[in-house]
């Protein structure tokens, strides 16, 4: 046992959790918890981000990179409403992220006092445990307690502290409790479930795999299924890089962000194995397609899309179940088929990336991205068009990880992420993509980067405008309206704010570009790197309706939309046509 202000005995409850860095902005109601950071700056370090945002999500981004607690603070009032962006991301992709909110001291609440606010409603929804801390002897272990519960709920808690109680002296014991949360028995899958799905498996002529985050961790046994029984596979975008970008029956993914090969997958699938995930738009999916759903969450089967059968079951566990019964099925034309239409779409974005007649196009940097790519690298990715440029690009096929805002998509995501990488994975070059849109909203913490010499490469997609927003507005045939950006010169800025700025604007720029930041690595850079890509702004095809096979959706209408997007048919036939032998 130990005295020490409470402030410093939070610090270490952290330190015992394995915490080893903290965002945040100092503030009055706040300081004594800073001050607990001050004395234990050895092993946790603190990190000043230059908004409450910002740090928020890269606490979420750490969770998701990581799979452990990724932590944020933020003082009373405007720093504790900051914080809501990132806490409500971490809520909704189900990781957990502890918030620490300042309040002003216990003799002056409920006084109507400067930046006073009742904080306990304002985090009821956003948290699994929502805790303001009434002395200060119990704030390690409250703190303890808010950890456990956002481990195990895989979400949010908050835990606001009065900054006298963090200030208190107090006799500190270290929490004897073990900090492993995480179910370690095996688990038993009923034998029933089994063979039913396996059934249904052999009956069907199109089967399909679709995975969530819920399978990360599970790529063994997930290649090992695909390829025992033949089956393609599509992930949801949070989910990229679950199964290699590159193995043979990846086909992507599905809806506005995905692909070719995804969409017409789902056009001719008549048994989609739903596996970890609570995919939003698969209730978009084709009506007349038999799901079986797999996820350890009883809530969220049937959640999103009517289902034929349910699987109460973590989706490793279950993979593992199939595996053992022994069974296996042979090659089909379906697999075939979809392994080539994959290819040629492949093929097709490459054949874009070559062409900078109408500008740069995003496909080209994304190439250039997966050439200087290594084995640990990790990707922050911005919501919007840049979504689409990132999932279609990215290299996943040895460690490196992903982190997007899933089912939050706020924009501004990128930087933060990009920075959570380089502080999570050091050993790994950290990586932002971000539009121009989204770039502007936090352009403010490259600041951070550059104080913590974190080498991110932030790669801008500049097209002026908001592309994502802008595209639907053209399809519902709207004016186009608040969709345009004022331009910037984002080296420039980047360069004001300490990092080395440098610009492409055609593939020979693009080349050299790359050249710089590859002289840059070898030298040892220690700053961030700001690309401002400046792209093509026609919209890239959007693949949540994709119709190229003439049979199912006429000749004229495939024209069109070929033409419209510049999709040589001959060269990439629809998946249908593919079956037919057309």
């Amino acid at each position: 046992m130990a005295k020490m202000i409470a402030g410093q005995a939070l610090v270490k409850v952290l330190e015992d959790w394995g915490v080893d860095h903290v965002y945040g902005i100092p503030g009055g109601s706040i300081n004594h918890t800073v001050e607990g950071l001050y004395l234990e700056k050895d092993k946790v370090q603190y990190i000043q981000v230059r908004h409450e945002e910002v740090g928020a999500m890269a606490a979420a981004a750490d969770a998701k990179l990581t799979g452990k607690i990724g932590v944020a603070f933020g003082s009373a009032g405007p720093g504790a409403t900051h914080l809501f962006n990132g806490l409500y991301d971490a809520k909704m992709d189900h990781v957990p992220v502890l918030a620490l909110v300042g309040q002003v001291g216990q003799p002056v609440m409920n006084t109507n006092y400067f930046q006073e606010m009742d904080e306990d409603p304002m985090f009821a929804d956003v948290a699994v445990f929502n805790r303001t801390v009434t002395t200060a002897e119990q704030l390690p272990y409250v703190v303890n307690q808010a950890i456990r519960e956002a481990y195990r709920n895989k979400g949010v808690a908050v835990v606001t502290i009065p900054e006298d109680l963090s200030a208190k002296e107090i006799d500190y014991e270290a929490v004897k409790t073990p900090v492993t949360v995480s179910n370690t028995y095996k688990q038993v899958i009923d034998p029933k479930a089994v063979s039913d799905t396996l059934t249904m498996i052999k009956d069907a002529k199109h089967p399909l795999l679709y995975i969530g985050t819920g399978l990360k961790g599970a790529r063994k046994e997930l290649d090992a299924v695909s390829e025992r029984f033949n089956i393609p596979v599509i992930s949801t975008v949070p989910a990229t890089g679950v199964m290699e970008t590159d193995h043979k029956n990846y086909l992507g993914t599905n809806g506005r962000l995905g692909g070719k090969p995804g969409f017409e997958a789902l056009q001719h699938a008549d048994l989609v194995l739903f596996i970890g995930s609570e995919y939003p738009f698969a209730r978009f999916w084709p009506k007349d397609v038999k799901i079986v759903q797999v996820n350890d969450n009883s809530f969220d089967i049937g959640k999103v899309v009517p289902i034929d059968y349910a699987v109460i079951a973590d989706g490793k566990t279950y993979l593992q179940a199939l595996l053992d019964s022994g069974e296996s099925l042979p090659e089909t034309d379906w697999i075939k088929e979809n392994r080539i239409n994959r290819q040629n779409w492949l093929k097709w974005l490459d054949d874009r990336a070559n062409d900078d007649s109408k500008g740069l196009e995003p496909e080209a940097v994304m190439r250039k991205t997966r050439e200087l790519a290594g084995p640990n690298d990790t990707y922050g990715v911005d919501t919007g068009n840049v979504s689409e440029f990132a999932v279609r690009g990215v290299k996943m096929t040895e460690n490196q990880k992903f982190a997007i805002s899933g089912l939050f998509a706020t924009m501004g995501y990128g930087i933060p992420a990009g920075l959570a990488g380089a502080l999570c994975v050091p050993d790994g070059q950290a990586w932002s993509f971000s539009g121009d849109g989204g770039f502007s909203m936090v352009v403010q913490d490259l600041i951070t980067e550059a104080r913590y010499e974190l080498p991110v490469i932030n790669i801008v997609f500049s097209n002026q405008r908001f592309g994502f927003i802008w595209y639907e507005q053209q399809e519902t045939k709207q004016h186009f309206y608040g969709v345009d950006l004022t331009d910037a010169d984002w080296a420039k800025v980047a360069e004001g704010l300490g990092a080395v700025g440098m610009t492409a604007t055609n593939l020979k720029e693009l080349d050299a570009a790359f050249d710089q930041i590859k002289q840059l690595k070898a030298a040892g850079n220690k700053k961030p790197i700001v690309l401002n890509a400046v792209i093509d702004p026609e919209d890239p095809v959007a693949a949540a309706f994709m119709p190229l096979d003439p049979k199912q959706f006429g000749q004229d209408t495939v024209d069109e939309f070929a033409k419209h997007y510049g999709i040589d048919t001959k060269a990439q036939p629809s998946l249908g046509e593919l079956l037919r032998g057309e």
